[in-house]
């Protein structure tokens, strides 16, 4: 079990399972890389949007990953699935957002692409404004 400590001062348990040493009492270092990536591009394309004027409320990463076999056990496959919700979000302003953070922004991102991992991604938009007006209907 390690605490790992950033440079802005704030702290993360890290572990391993009990079959590789660990006591499962953290995080495991590669499911770290996963989660930063997702926050990385997440925060991303919040602020593009908020930038492009869209009332953006919500944006949730799902990601899932494929490791190759063997050692190192490093990703082959990444597929990110973005939630975002807001009000009355343009479809074509949260596809653009997406890709100009895989493409421009995102450092864990294209990090990751330029070592080889393919990252694929999905959009869903979830509308306050509809969601709203279906409940109350």
């Amino acid at each position: 079990m390690f605490v790992a400590e950033s440079g802005s001062g704030h702290s993360i348990v890290l572990d391993g399972p009990p079959d590789h040493g660990g006591q499962n009492l953290g995080v495991r270092p590669m499911e770290m890389v996963l989660m930063g990536l997702g926050a990385c591009t997440a925060f991303d394309v919040v602020n593009i949007l908020k930038k492009s004027r869209q009332n953006v409320s919500d944006c949730v990463t799902q990601l899932t990953a494929t490791r190759s076999d063997g050692i190192p056990s490093v990703f082959q496959t990444i597929h990110i699935a973005f939630t975002v919700t807001g009000r009355n979000l343009k479809p074509q302003q949260v596809e653009r957002a997406v890709a100009l953070s895989a493409e421009k922004y995102c450092s864990a991102s294209i990090m990751l692409e330029r070592g080889g991992v393919q990252i694929s991604h999905a959009v869903e938009i979830i509308d306050e404004a509809i969601r709203e007006s279906t409940a109350d209907g």
